[in-house]
């Protein structure tokens, strides 16, 4: 077992992030992409980043991809199918809006039929970011966000588990962040969304070592995306129906608003599906409960380590030990 890393370490770590230049956050050569062929695989979020970059990569390396998106039709949609059909990808896309059970139950339903009844893998990949002081967090805001990263998550899981579980076997993998297990100021609330997708999934990992079914969670750094372009809309209304006297008395976090452009990140966002393909790809039993992707540093690593240490220490001697040491060892 690793040893403990000392609170110094921790803040180094930390410290470490900010002072990282764009010009060491370039992603090493990647290894050898693994075949994905026999795998069913449903992917939420794919208008932009990740969602959409993996949903390409996942099917180029012969998975069938079930690509959902909210709000169809839209030119988004239209783009991701031109470029599947010119490589002859077996990709489909379908409705769905994470935040309306109705739209689940309806989009998972027609993914399941394309899927021939078994999608054995979920990636939850659709989220979003509002950012300000938690004062300034309005009740709309906060709904808001929760219902996204949060439930959206949820919703997905009651939806394909039943399956999952009648198969003895499957794959999920839910995308948190580094700020998952690190805090930054003025963030919003979006470290407590993830903080719970870092809950949620770990309690899953455990209840679902009975089924076969393996749960990872994916901790990316910054990366170029739109989700900027995205968070600076919903940070930007949030921002104009704010108290003006709240917005002042924290400045400091409020003057940039909904102005964000993610500028200096360099890094590849197809880092994030390589990465999940590559733990896809691992032999059952052997697959890390969560990964941190980014070339530049992952301070969240420290805390992982220690989280898992404390886990096993607290609760791998007692009855519920083979589940954690399953997950874990």
């Amino acid at each position: 077992m690793p040893s403990r890393p000392s609170r110094r370490e921790l803040i180094a770590g930390a410290a470490a992030l900010t002072a990282t230049t764009p010009a060491l956050l370039h992603a090493a050569t990647p290894a050898a992409a693994p075949s994905l062929k026999g795998r069913t695989i449903l992917i939420t979020g794919t208008s932009s980043g990740f969602g959409r970059v993996g949903a390409l990569y996942y099917a180029g390396l012969g998975a069938k991809v079930i690509a959902t998106m909210r709000g169809l039709p839209r030119p988004e949609a239209d783009t991701l199918a031109a470029e599947a059909a010119k490589e002859k990808l077996d990709l489909h896309i379908v409705e769905i809006d994470v935040t309306s059970d109705v739209s689940v139950a309806a989009g998972t339903a027609k993914a399941l039929e394309i899927a021939g009844g078994r999608i054995d893998t979920l990636i939850n990949n659709a989220g979003i970011g509002i950012t300000g002081p938690v004062e300034v967090q309005d009740m709309e805001a906060t709904k808001l966000i929760f219902d996204t990263n949060v439930l959206g998550i949820q919703r997905m899981q009651l939806a394909l588990l039943p399956q999952m579980r009648a198969a003895k076997s499957g794959q999920i993998f839910n995308i948190s962040s580094q700020l998952g297990r690190v805090i930054v100021p003025g963030g919003g609330h979006y470290s407590a969304t993830k903080f719970a997708v870092e809950a949620m999934s770990e309690q899953l990992a455990y209840e679902l070592v009975p089924h076969g079914i393996e749960v990872t969670v994916i901790q990316p750094g910054g990366y170029p995306t739109k989700v900027w372009v995205n968070r600076n809309a919903y940070t930007g209304a949030l921002k104009q129906r704010s108290d003006a006297a709240v917005l002042e008395a924290y400045a400091p976090f409020t003057k940039g608003m909904g102005t964000e452009d993610g500028s200096g990140r360099s890094a590849d966002p197809l880092d994030v599906p390589r990465a999940i393909a590559e733990v896809m790809a691992m032999p059952a039993g052997k697959r890390p409960l969560r990964r941190a992707v980014h070339p530049g540093n992952k301070p969240q690593e420290a805390i992982n380590r220690v989280s898992a240490e404390v886990q096993l220490a607290w609760l791998g001697g007692s009855a519920l030990g083979p589940l954690i040491k399953a997950v874990h060892d």
